[in-house]
């Protein structure tokens, strides 16, 4: 199992919105490193969904039920999307500040790749941050 970040500005695309539909194809990826993480995301791999630009912030984790597949946004079939299902929120969302302000996370993508949307995340740093944010698993 890997582990991944990826991000939506919460006005486009809000976890409030991936709750209510529970299974949602992530598209609109248009960079190349965030398009081969995408492709490289299996079954059963788990993301921080993150509300970027206006909130800057981990709110809850989603499950790759799906992997990639051409996006039905783009005219290119090389760009590409997966689906991925809520699997529950943080009790308390992770804000920037606090991830920049944790030692153990320095090494963090987020932080080294503040640009891209879809990142890899080590299982120590999922751990952690699940810890802090009181991920609240859905049954």
């Amino acid at each position: 199992m890997a582990f991944w970040l990826v991000k939506s500005e919460p006005e486009a695309f809000s976890w409030a919105q991936q709750m209510h539909n529970n299974v949602e194809p992530w598209t609109g990826v248009r960079n190349y490193q965030a398009r081969n993480n995408l492709a490289a995301m299996k079954n059963g791999d788990l993301a921080f969904f993150y509300h970027s630009v206006s909130e800057k912030r981990i709110v809850g984790v989603v499950e790759v039920v799906r992997e990639a597949y051409p996006d039905p946004t783009a005219d290119d079939p090389r760009w590409v999307c997966v689906d991925v299902k809520a699997m529950g929120a943080f009790g308390r969302p992770v804000s920037l500040a606090e991830i920049k302000a944790d030692p153990a996370l320095a090494e963090m993508a987020l932080l080294k790749q503040s640009r891209l949307s879809v990142a890899p995340v080590t299982e120590e740093e999922f751990r952690h941050l699940t810890q802090i944010g009181g991920w609240v698993r859905l049954s």
